[in-house]
């Protein structure tokens, strides 16, 4: 399964791209980060981030899109700018007919580290252990990209994944099923992130999230 991952935002919108395999073991594909200047017309900031996106989705053919869900903020002008490129995220998925699923930040940190409430940092650094990777991807928004299309692979509801139906949830269009690897072959984030499924009575995580 491959995952494109995006940290939505203006001045900088991270892209991780991640292969995981039926035994949910991550391999990197592609990072990097969309930047626009902001002294450039609001119009063509946004051009340019579609235009990457667009590259991007051509270039690597995902099968999933994974976008962090957008939530207030103190700073209205930072909120907008999101979700402006939270939507071209969105529409450029949604013209390929491919899953998006919407992630919250605690549920991405949950996802990766185990914890919730974890730092940039934290996160940062369980992505570069999960991908063996000898440094932490920068910026920020890079690491928060590919943790986001970590936590979308491994999101799957485990009674879904092996019952081989579809699935539903925080995703759109077309879902396939996937293989959950034994829980001896897990990673500690991984086993925290099963254990939370369980404890959901056989809905995912993200589902009562959304709630």
């Amino acid at each position: 399964m491959r995952v494109l991952g995006i940290d939505p935002g203006l001045t900088r919108c991270g892209v991780g791209i991640v292969d995981v395999a039926s035994t949910r073991t991550p391999v990197l594909v592609h990072v990097s980060v969309i930047t626009t200047s902001p002294e450039l017309p609001l119009e063509e900031r946004l051009m340019i981030v579609a235009a990457g996106i667009d590259a991007l989705l051509d270039e690597h053919r995902p099968d999933s899109v994974a976008v962090e869900r957008v939530f207030a903020q103190h700073n209205v002008r930072t909120v907008m700018g999101t979700a402006q490129v939270s939507g071209i995220a969105l529409l450029a998925a949604a013209r390929r007919s491919l899953t998006v699923g919407l992630h919250t930040p605690s549920e991405v940190k949950a996802a990766i580290t185990g914890y919730g409430q974890a730092d940039k940092k934290q996160v940062g650094t369980m992505v570069a252990k999960v991908l063996r990777l000898d440094s932490i991807p920068k910026p920020a928004d890079a690491a928060d990209a590919l943790a986001l299309a970590i936590c979308h692979a491994w999101r799957v509801p485990l009674g879904a994944a092996q019952a081989g139906t579809p699935l539903t949830g925080v995703t759109s269009g077309s879902t396939r099923p996937r293989a959950v690897a034994p829980a001896g072959e897990l990673t500690p984030a991984q086993r925290a992130w099963r254990a939370a499924e369980q404890g959901a009575g056989g809905h995912s995580v993200t589902s009562r999230l959304a709630r």
